[in-house]
């Protein structure tokens, strides 16, 4: 099982990322863009996908992952259970979120400095 700890570990090391408290939930931006959100409780990780495979994601492994609150259905979000997934999992969703919101640039000099990211 993974934690809010593990969530800020594997944030805090993306370039321009950073946390900020916002309503009792940590939220992970780059910019003004969130593409993280722990749920007060830090049980629960919102990040950033694509809407367009997000209900394919969610019914595949109902049991880890959820549809967005209603009030963050038009954006591109999905959550998980931080209870079913193990660290790999975290870091690749964490990552994959991020790189969403960066410039290719970014994500470019990032992959050089890990080239196991690379598919």
């Amino acid at each position: 099982m993974v934690t809010g700890d593990d969530v800020r570990r594997i944030a805090s090391e993306l370039p321009r990322a950073y946390e900020a408290l916002v309503r009792d939930r940590a939220k992970f931006r780059v910019g003004r863009i969130v593409f993280l959100s722990l749920s007060p409780d830090e049980t629960v990780l919102g990040f950033g996908y694509p809407k367009e495979e997000r209900e394919a994601l969610v019914a595949g492994e109902p049991d880890k992952f959820m549809m967005p609150i209603p009030s963050d259905m038009r954006y591109q979000w999905v959550r998980v259970r931080l209870s079913a997934i193990d660290y790999e999992e975290l870091r690749e969703l964490i990552v994959d979120s991020w790189r969403m919101c960066v410039p290719k640039k970014v994500w470019a000099e990032y992959l050089e400095k890990n080239p196991r990211l690379s598919k």
